[in-house]
């Protein structure tokens, strides 16, 4: 269970990786966002898709562009990261009851 929201957040971690490329050297291609970020270029790929259907980026022909979107998203970033941090805090407070191997 908590190895899915781990992946989960090392995915989200990458999508972030990948948009602060982008919107630090827009227009920027995949090959050159995989060199930048050392992410292999279909994870680059799949981020790009994420980032886009979220309407964060947009494709061009030059390469991955920031949307009007970026910028608002940017702005709420750092309390969504802190909404997590203190979901998982909450989590870590849960006093859960450990059972003793029975010999």
């Amino acid at each position: 269970m908590a190895e899915k929201v781990t992946s989960e957040l090392e995915m989200l971690k990458r999508h972030l990786i990948i948009l602060k490329c982008v919107v630090e050297n827009e227009p920027i291609g995949i090959l050159k966002l995989a060199e930048e970020t050392k992410i292999p270029s279909h994870k680059v790929r799949y981020s790009l898709r994420v980032l886009e259907q979220e309407g964060l980026i947009a494709a061009s022909a030059p390469g991955a562009i920031t949307t009007s979107a970026t910028g608002p998203f940017l702005e709420r970033l750092d309390e969504m990261i802190d909404e997590i941090v203190k979901t998982t805090l909450e989590l870590k407070r849960i006093e859960m009851p450990r059972k003793r191997k029975e010999v």
